[in-house]
């Protein structure tokens, strides 16, 4: 597609993370853009004071003029999360227009650029913009096309420099929702982890484990995969031949991390290869699973020839991923930390932090669940992964997408937590129960809206004696 013949781009979902990417790289070349979402959100509202035209209403009546009446000469972009029934992606399927998936339109623009693509059904949003970052920190020309809001650039997109005459690198979250990633062509990748996910797509853990056996052929024969330890060991290694692989984890793999020390604000580790050793890092986006992502980060920079002062500087200088291990607050009112964590694998990984990091402080987790079929799917997962708390609040699924399936609902979760408290809340009721609680350490997660929840807790908590 040449993009010099577009006078617009219509965007379906413009709120989605990976979408608004994708509409701040058009706008950036100076193709107009236009979107409709559900509701106006932090991130749509800075669309528009970017330029973009945004639209709340689906209703035809909203879309503008010079998108409707030159097919042509548009390109509408949209995302498998816009419901079937959604009245303007009907209009532009039964009237010819060019549309075309996310997925797509992403390996179109990146197709002819050395890409570094990150998948994994956790940490592949802070792993892309922690390689971004330190890659950027130490002078290399790279663009990145992020599944998340990074801390340093307050972007989910970072351009390179058009004048700068070394090839740029592109960094790619290559997102498996709906085989998003196999329209990618990585050189180098990474796979952070397998775990069973999105089964409303994949239908079982074997499909997904084949997609990301897929992915991982899409590397060329002198590309390079980084791949997690454990996420290797779910995968046919035989599917993908004598690729050059490298495996890594915490103090196992033969790129790891050892001497990791659990603090407050920071994480501190050595980095241990057969090529390299670099001690004392410190990562202050705090987690073991975070140190874990960091591994890849370091792994790939120094495929890169990246000096080890650069490293170093680079990893303490990363500030991190709006909501991922997010800390909101630490001080003599309390500990609020917010994080996206939606799978029960990332609740566990991320609880059994702030347990290392809290040590003899009662902890809360208030838990929104996302998607009925996931809470359906991994009902006892999060049950467990839950228990790790001293007090879990549960909130109503987050619907997204999907319709409700009977007998599915939050409650379900109830019987098998064994934390010694735990009760089901309602948003609306929320900060009342947390005014009268207190909690020592308090932790909201969840992949839903109930980031609409954060700032209004954090403002309670300020007025706390």
């Amino acid at each position: 597609m040449k993009w010099d013949k577009l006078h617009s781009v219509y965007f379906l979902g413009i709120g989605g993370i990976g979408m608004s990417a994708i509409a701040r790289w058009f706008s950036h070349v100076g193709i107009p853009v236009f979107g409709y979402d559900r509701t106006p959100s932090p991130l749509t509202l800075k669309l528009e004071e970017e330029g973009m035209k945004v639209t709340y209403e689906d209703s035809l009546d909203t879309i503008p003029g010079r998108v409707k009446d030159d097919m042509e000469n548009v390109l509408v972009v949209w995302t498998p999360a816009i419901p079937k029934d959604n009245v303007q992606l009907n209009f532009f399927q039964q009237n010819g227009f060019n549309l075309k998936k996310r997925s797509e339109v992403l390996g179109m623009i990146t197709h002819s650029m050395y890409t570094v693509g990150v998948a994994g059904t956790h940490g592949k949003t802070t792993t892309s913009s922690m390689v971004a970052h330190m890659l950027k920190y130490a002078g290399k020309n790279i663009a990145a096309f992020l599944g998340g809001l990074t801390q340093n650039y307050e972007s989910n997109l970072i351009l390179h420099d058009e004048e700068n005459e070394e090839k740029p690198v592109v960094v790619v979250e290559a997102d498996e929702f709906d085989r998003s990633f196999l329209r990618l062509h990585p050189n180098v990748a990474v796979v952070t982890s397998v775990d069973a996910d999105h089964l409303d797509i994949y239908g079982d853990a074997q499909e997904l484990t084949r997609n990301f056996e897929s992915y991982i052929k899409l590397l060329p024969e002198d590309g390079l995969l980084f791949i997690q330890k454990n996420a290797l060991e779910k995968l046919d290694r035989n599917s993908f031949g004598g690729l050059s692989l490298r495996q890594y984890g915490l103090g196992e793999g033969e790129i790891r991390a050892e001497n990791v020390k659990a603090g407050i604000a920071s994480f501190e580790f050595d980095f241990v290869s057969k090529e390299k050793t670099i001690e004392g890092l410190i990562l202050k986006v705090p987690g073991f699973h975070n140190v874990e992502n960091a591994l890849a980060s370091i792994a790939i920079a120094l495929h890169f020839g990246i000096s080890e002062s650069a490293i170093r500087e680079g990893l303490e200088t990363f500030r991190g991923v709006k909501r991922r291990f997010e800390i909101k607050r630490q001080d003599n009112k309390g500990v609020y930390i917010d994080d996206y964590a939606h799978h029960p694998e990332e609740i566990r990984a991320f609880l059994r932090s702030v347990k290392a990091m809290y040590p003899g402080k009662k902890l809360m987790a208030i838990f929104q669940p996302h998607l009925f079929t996931r809470t359906r799917d991994f009902a006892e997962g999060f049950s467990e992964a839950l228990s790790l708390a001293d007090e879990v609040v549960l909130l109503d699924i987050y619907p997204a997408r999907e319709l409700p399936i009977e007998g599915v609902n939050a409650a379900m979760l109830m019987d098998k937590i064994t934390s010694p408290e735990k009760s089901l809340q309602t948003k609306e009721g929320l900060l009342e129960f947390l005014d009268k609680k207190r909690p020592e350490v308090l932790v909201t997660l969840g992949a839903g809206d109930i980031d609409r929840l954060v700032d209004p807790i954090n403002n309670l908590i300020e007025q706390w004696d």
